[in-house]
C-alpha cells in the first residue's frame, strides 16, 4: 500500500505536503481548523481516509491478490505443521494430545489458538495418522470460503484492530514530536518524541491561523515567525502587559525557549489565500 499510495510512501514531512494539497484543494475551515488546532487527529484522519480510499480502488488488482497469497502461505504453514507433528508423534510413540501439542506449537507464531481449542478432537479413540489426513482434505476448501468472504466491506471489519493497515500506518507514522510552535502552531518535525534538541519546522506560517492579534484590535497577526524574529519588533507573550523582542523571543518563557527559529525574509505564499478566507471565521 505504502509503494503505490504516493501520500503514504515516505515520513510524515511527505504526508503533510499531502495534508496541505487536500486541504487547498478543498477549501473546508473545520478541516483547516482541526490540522491547525488539533493536527495529530487530522493526520490520523487522513491516513484511515487514503487507506479506505485504497483499499476501495484497489481491492481487486491489489488488496485481493495480497491476502489470497497470505493465505496460501498460511495453508502451507499448516500442512506443514501438521506434517511434521506426524513425523514427531510416530518418533516418541505419542498420542492425539501430543501431536495436538506439538501442532499448536508450530503454528504459534502464525495463529492464536492453544491445545484446549481443539479439545474436540483430544480423544483416545481418534487414531493420529488420521489426522494430518482431516486436514489436508478439509483446509482448502475452509481457505477458499476465507478468500471468497473478503470484501472492501468485510476486509477492515474481520482484521484485529492492531493489525489493520489504517492502525499500522498511523502508528509507523504519528510516533514523532508533535509539540506546536507557540507562534504559528507550526508542527516540530522532529522524527522522535520527548526529543532533547530545541523544536523546529522548516516553513513557519501567519502567527494570526494561531489566534495571534495586534494588541488594542481584533487584527489577526499577519507576521510569519521566521520574519518576525528578523525584525526589531516585540510580543507580549502569555497575554503579559511585558514586550519581549522578537529578536530575543526565547526570553517569553519555558514554551519560545524550547524552539528554534532561524530568521528569513522568505515569502511563504501557501498561506495567504486561507488566511484572507478565513480571517473572519478566526476572529470569531
Amino acid at each position: 500500500m505504502r509503494t503505490n499510495c504516493e501520500s503514504l510512501n515516505g515520513n510524515r514531512s511527505n504526508l503533510e505536503k499531502h495534508i496541505l494539497r487536500t486541504l487547498a484543494e478543498n477549501q473546508d475551515f473545520n478541516a483547516y481548523m482541526t490540522y491547525i488546532n488539533n493536527p495529530k487527529e487530522h493526520f490520523k484522519n487522513f491516513i484511515r481516509d487514503e487507506v479506505s480510499h485504497y483499499i476501495t480502488e484497489r481491492f481487486e488488482d491489489s488488496v485481493r491478490p495480497k491476502m489470497k497469497n497470505n493465505i496460501k502461505l498460511l495453508q502451507q504453514q499448516i500442512m506443514s505443521a501438521a506434517h511434521e507433528s506426524s513425523k514427531h508423534v510416530k518418533e516418541i510413540n505419542g498420542n492425539t494430545e501430543s501431536w495436538l501439542l506439538h501442532f499448536t506449537q508450530q503454528l504459534s507464531g502464525v495463529l492464536v489458538f492453544s491445545v484446549k481449542d481443539l479439545t474436540g478432537v483430544n480423544h483416545d479413540d481418534v487414531e493420529v495418522r488420521f489426522l494430518e489426513d482431516v486436514i489436508k482434505k478439509e483446509l482448502p476448501s475452509i481457505m477458499f470460503d476465507i478468500i471468497s468472504k473478503f470484501s472492501t466491506e468485510t476486509f477492515p471489519v474481520k482484521l484485529e484492530h492492531k493489525y489493520r493497515p489504517d492502525e499500522i500506518l498511523i502508528d509507523h507514522l504519528c510516533q514523532c514530536c508533535w509539540v506546536q510552535c507557540p507562534f504559528c502552531a507550526a508542527i516540530c518535525t522532529n522524527t522522535i518524541e520527548n526529543h532533547d534538541e530545541d523544536h523546529s519546522v522548516p516553513f513557519h506560517r501567519n502567527n494570526g491561523l494561531n489566534g495571534w492579534f495586534y494588541r488594542g484590535t481584533t487584527n489577526l497577526a499577519i507576521n510569519i515567525c521566521t520574519s518576525a524574529v528578523a525584525s526589531n519588533g516585540s510580543f507580549y507573550p502569555n497575554s503579559s502587559d511585558d514586550t519581549v523582542p522578537w529578536k530575543e523571543y526565547r526570553k517569553g518563557g519555558p514554551k519560545y525557549a524550547s524552539w528554534s527559529i532561524t530568521p528569513d525574509l522568505s515569502d511563504l505564499p501557501y498561506w495567504k489565500k486561507p488566511f484572507t478566507r478565513y480571517q473572519t471565521y478566526q476572529k470569531n
